[in-house]
């Protein structure tokens, strides 16, 4: 890949420039803003690399493909293909929600990219299986698609609060609905299926690099189980609960989850 790529991905890259890389990775539904509250704190030991994702943020629109991005697999080809154009070393990549899973994806794929994952709220499927628990059903899943297909920006005010939680702080489920607002309607919709229907329970068994799984204590999107259940399945992971509610402690409890980032990196 040509230095094109990471004009496309709108990369931004600060921090201690000699430090080992850190790449922060935003969930669905976002972009690298998202990371605003906590990245900034590890630019005195670490080179801090941001970007969006295809079809998010400031992203080149041309860089989305419909078949390309049909899977998580696509997203995962497209950080191996970014960190190789980087050529930073193996790097401690933080992902968010489904980006947690984007991570595992890439980290399979090419273990020698990546020196530890620290995964925030990790999902590997969020529908309830037999002796599994996703925290929601195959029909809440499915009604969540429809209305999201019936009205994107009514969905967007309506459930971004309750993804946030902390509903004495109204201004974190507003500022993430807008962000949802941001996002071309079409790509969300695809996203979401790819994202809340997938299933990547059998590929936890295939990650070998150090991570830690961090977990706020309440999450409607991604529960408690399901951060123990990535935990148990990921050879040498540490988890971490935090005292946080929500599923993006990165704006609800940025010290939380900067303190069990940094215990976990002077480990």
């Amino acid at each position: 890949m040509t230095a094109r790529r990471r004009e496309r991905h709108h990369v931004r890259v600060t921090g201690a420039q000699d430090g080992p890389a850190m790449v922060f990775a935003h969930g669905f539904g976002c972009d690298q803003s998202m990371w605003r509250l906590v990245a900034p704190r590890f630019e005195d030991t670490h080179r801090v690399v941001l970007f969006d994702h295809a079809g998010a943020g400031d992203a080149d629109p041309a860089l989305y493909d419909v078949e390309r991005h049909a899977t998580l697999d696509g997203y995962a080809e497209d950080v191996v293909a970014l960190l190789d154009e980087l050529d930073l070393g193996p790097v401690v990549l933080v992902g968010h929600s489904v980006s947690a899973t984007i991570a595992l994806l890439a980290a399979a794929r090419r273990p020698d990219l990546f020196d530890r994952l620290v995964l925030v709220g990790p999902s590997p499927r969020y529908v309830d299986d037999d002796g599994y628990r996703g925290g929601f059903t195959a029909e809440e899943i499915t009604e969540l698609l429809e209305t999201m297909d019936g009205n994107f920006l009514g969905w967007s005010q309506s459930v971004a609060p309750l993804i946030m939680g902390n509903a004495d702080r109204p201004e974190l489920g507003q500022e993430l609905a807008a962000s949802f607002c941001r996002t071309d309607p079409d790509v969300a919709r695809r996203f979401a299926r790819t994202t809340f229907l997938s299933d990547n329970r059998a590929d936890l068994a295939a990650v070998r690099t150090p991570s830690l799984v961090v977990q706020c204590r309440e999450d409607v999107i991604a529960p408690v189980e399901v951060g123990r259940y990535v935990h148990e399945r990921l050879a040498g992971s540490r988890f971490a609960l935090i005292d946080a509610v929500g599923h993006c402690p990165n704006l609800s409890a940025p010290d939380a989850l900067t303190a069990a980032m940094r215990e976990y990196l002077a480990a």
